[in-house]
């Protein structure tokens, strides 16, 4: 039994086929990298995963059960949680605020809920932010405060939208050590990033995918010097 696959996977909007019969599966303990071109369906992929869309056809396998038309906090119960490209934290809480928020998500105690979110910080690297307010933090610690919200609900799987968007090389390289942090305490990674000398780095295998089909799959290396993958990004000659 696959960890987390996709079966045929459809998504249309109107007349416009956003994901197309797509299949693909993802191993537990793996950071895998979903990639294409702007518009090619990979935020949508995300959206049909955790319930924001309803899918077209075809089938989302978590562990074995059916993720199809489950309401999006069951399936953040189930385990599995995201980050959004645009992070838009609670700017009127403080950093320690918006994480407790999310730690309701497997338990009514207050304090159980602090402590939770208090672990997550320390191990996301704000905890000494944790009494700033959150709409003056800079847009590397959003960042992190984001990933935080989404640790604290308690997820094996994450699905990680643009995280190192808007970055500079530095926080980009932190990041980097966060993600692979994250996934060394057991939790399995889906991520969608632009900046191909982070995705190339740190995934084990990358599905590329343009006009929401897969066009080339398999390790970094492979997929980067894929002829189809070139063309979707550059063009043809």
């Amino acid at each position: 039994m696959s960890f987390f696959k996709t079966q045929q996977l459809t998504k249309n909007f109107g007349g416009l086929t956003a994901v197309n019969a797509l299949n693909f599966q993802v191993e537990q303990g793996e950071i895998f990298g979903l990639i294409g071109p702007n518009g090619s369906g990979k935020t949508t992929v995300f959206n049909l995963i955790t319930g924001f869309y309803p899918i077209s056809a075809g089938n989302i396998l978590f562990k074995g059960q059916t993720l199809n038309g489950l309401p999006t906090w069951k399936i953040c119960k189930l385990g599995v949680c995201r980050t959004f490209q645009v992070v838009k934290p609670l700017r009127r809480m403080t950093v320690l605020e918006n994480v407790v928020t999310s730690a309701f998500n497997h338990t009514g105690s207050l304090g159980e809920a602090r402590d939770k979110a208090l672990e997550v910080l320390e191990f996301c690297g704000l905890i000494k932010k944790k009494d700033q307010s959150a709409k003056g933090l800079t847009i590397g610690d959003r960042k992190r405060l984001e990933i935080a919200r989404a640790l604290a609900t308690g997820p094996t799987l994450l699905l990680l939208d643009e995280t190192m968007a808007g970055l500079t090389p530095q926080e980009q390289s932190e990041g980097v050590e966060l993600i692979r942090k994250i996934r060394d305490a057991g939790v399995t990674i889906i991520i969608v990033e632009h900046i191909m000398q982070v995705i190339m780095n740190i995934c084990d295998r990358i599905l590329c995918i343009n006009y929401g089909q897969e066009i080339a799959s398999g390790l970094p290396v492979e997929v980067a010097n894929n002829h189809d993958v070139i063309e979707a990004y550059l063009g043809k000659e």
